[in-house]
C-alpha cells in the first residue's frame, strides 16, 4: 500500500493548498453562528492498530450537549448551521489536516470511538490494520446514516410501540445493524484491496454517485 500512503499525503498537501481560504471561512463562520464555544470539535478516535488520535471536525452541535455519539436526522444538539455543514461534508474538511499527518486515510473505515474497537473478534480485528478513511465503502453504503437511524427508529415506535426516546432506538439500531455491517464491508476492503477501487470510491463520495463493491452496491 505504498501508493496508497504517497496518494494520501500529496493529496492531503495539495487540499489544503487550495482549500485554506474555505477551511478559514467556516472556521469564522461557526464562531459567528454558532457563538461561545470553539470552531473546532476534537475527539480521541481509535487509528491504525488501536493507536489513538485526535480527530478534528468543525463543530456542528451545540457546546454543552450530552447523550449518544450517535446521532439522527433532526437531532436537536445539531444547530441549524451545523446541519448545513453536514450536508455538504464541509465540517469533514479538516481531516486533510489529519490525512496529512498520517493518522488518516482518504478511503478506509471511518474512525470509532473508543469502545467500539473492543467489540471487534478474530478476523474482525483485521479492521484495525487499517488506517481510518475520510470515506470507504461502509461510509457510502451508509452515507444516509442520520435518516437511517431515524427511520428505524420510527418503524419500531409505530409497529411495536416501542416509547423508548429516538436516540436510544438508534443506539441500538446501529450498534445492532449498522456497525456489523460495516465491519463486514471494512474487513472485505482488508482483504480485496485495489487502489483503483480507492480512486473510484472518492469520485462516487464527490459526485454522488454508487459504486459495486462486495456483490453489492454502495
Amino acid at each position: 500500500m505504498v501508493l496508497k500512503w504517497i496518494f494520501d499525503r500529496a493529496v492531503a498537501f495539495l487540499g489544503l493548498l487550495f482549500l485554506w481560504p474555505i477551511l478559514l471561512i467556516v472556521a469564522i463562520m461557526v464562531k459567528i453562528k454558532m457563538p461561545g464555544g470553539p470552531a473546532f470539535f476534537v475527539q480521541k478516535r481509535v487509528g491504525k492498530n488501536g493507536k489513538l488520535f485526535n480527530c478534528h471536525k468543525f463543530r456542528t452541535m451545540t457546546v454543552n450537549h450530552n447523550g449518544s455519539t450517535v446521532s439522527v436526522a433532526g437531532d436537536s444538539r445539531i444547530t441549524p448551521f451545523g446541519a448545513i455543514l453536514r450536508h455538504y461534508k464541509l465540517d469533514e474538511f479538516l481531516g486533510l489536516f489529519v490525512a496529512l499527518l498520517g493518522n488518516m486515510s482518504f478511503v478506509g473505515p471511518r474512525p470509532d470511538v473508543p469502545g467500539y474497537a473492543d467489540k471487534l473478534e478474530g478476523d474482525e480485528r483485521d479492521v484495525l490494520k487499517l488506517r481510518p478513511g475520510l470515506t470507504g465503502p461502509a461510509t457510502l453504503k451508509y452515507r444516509r446514516r442520520q435518516q437511517d437511524h431515524r427511520q428505524a427508529g420510527q418503524r419500531l415506535q409505530e409497529a411495536e410501540g416501542d416509547t423508548r426516546p429516538m436516540q436510544e432506538i438508534a443506539t441500538e439500531y446501529n450498534d445492532n445493524v449498522i456497525y456489523p455491517d460495516k465491519v463486514r464491508l471494512n474487513c472485505y476492503y482488508y482483504r480485496h484491496y485495489s487502489f483503483i477501487k480507492d480512486i473510484e470510491m472518492i469520485f462516487a463520495t464527490v459526485l454522488g454517485f454508487r459504486v459495486n463493491f462486495a456483490g453489492e452496491e454502495v
